[in-house]
């Protein structure tokens, strides 16, 4: 879910630089959304004790 976000953000980073404001608006918006996602399940599984899944 994290990595997710960086990519988002790193994409609206890219498109602000070339001046796709829309293009990076969104992205970003998507990318603090995959965060708090992300904080979200982590601190659930972090609350009941479950480990993610290993690769």
């Amino acid at each position: 879910m994290f990595g997710w976000a960086i990519t988002f953000l790193i994409l609206a980073i890219i498109a602000g630089i070339f001046g796709f404001a829309g293009v990076a608006g969104t992205a970003a918006w998507i990318a603090k959304i995959l965060f708090v996602v992300g904080l979200v399940v982590f601190l659930v599984m972090l609350a009941t004790g479950r480990r993610p899944p290993t690769l």
